[in-house]
């Protein structure tokens, strides 16, 4: 098998690397789910999965399509609801990450799901925040993962759907949230990590053959590259196999083959 690789694929895999072995994730749908799975079905068989609709450690053989897929509750150990999910595993300080995706990111990892454009008369509605706000409330940290364009990264969100630090950096100072917020940020470009002082997005890893001028070109603010800048490992044999696998059979499951 070709070691070739789309960008699309570098990013699930340097997503999935970020979670660790025996790391409870509550997922979001989407490329954090395709990401989480690929992380269980390659170096971390014992991270545990849970989604919005109740699930604890699920093993969906296909990607779910929403949090309310059968493929979910079907795979699981076990369900509860959505209430006990919420006040006992996430308010409870149980989750280890939230991995999240997003329509608009800025430069201190505020994240909008809400609106594009003016919040009275706006030029797209969107889905909506979910459980969002209080998985980046509540989480011991946050990874997001999405497409690198200047359509998302934004210099400021036209709505502050899921905090991140604010419209200035400090908007967690001085609150007694149980999670320390975003931590990384994963695209098809680069890996990015809030400074610790400012918490505004540094790039830490660009992917190979990435520059710096392509995610400057995609990123709706000056972006800031670390002065220690490292080159993404690339995505093994067997992460591509298992991958592709994953994905073909989702595709096969959805079309009702």
């Amino acid at each position: 098998m070709s070691n070739d690789y789309t960008s699309a694929e570098m990013m699930t895999v340097t997503a999935a690397r970020a979670l660790e072995n025996g790391t409870t994730c509550f997922v979001g749908i989407g490329l954090p789910s395709e990401a989480a799975n690929l992380a269980r079905l390659t170096h971390a068989p014992d991270v545990v999965l849970i989604y919005e609709s109740g699930t604890l450690q699920t093993k969906p053989e296909v990607l779910p399509l929403s949090i309310g897929d059968g493929e979910l509750a079907e795979t699981a150990l076990t369900t509860v609801s959505v209430p006990e999910m919420f006040r006992y595993w996430l308010q409870g300080g149980k989750i280890n990450v939230g991995f999240l995706g997003t329509a608009q990111i800025d430069r201190y990892c505020n994240l909008n799901t809400t609106l594009i454009g003016d919040y009275r008369e706006p030029k797209v509605r969107l889905p909506g925040g979910g459980g969002a706000p209080e998985i980046a409330t509540n989480a011991g940290e946050v990874f997001i993962t999405l497409k690198h364009s200047k359509r998302a990264f934004v210099d400021e969100v036209d709505f502050v759907t899921t905090l991140g630090f604010g419209r200035d950096g400090k908007g967690r100072d001085g609150v007694p949230n149980i999670g320390r917020g975003p931590t990384r940020v994963i695209t098809d470009l680069c890996v990015m990590k809030p400074d610790p002082e400012t918490k505004e997005l540094t790039v830490v890893s660009m992917h190979p053959g990435v520059t710096a001028r392509d995610v400057q070109e995609a990123t709706g603010w000056e972006i800031r590259f670390a002065d220690a800048l490292e080159t993404t490992p690339e995505p093994s044999a067997h992460e591509l196999e298992i991958l592709r696998d994953l994905k073909e059979r989702t595709a096969r499951q959805h079309a009702g083959e």
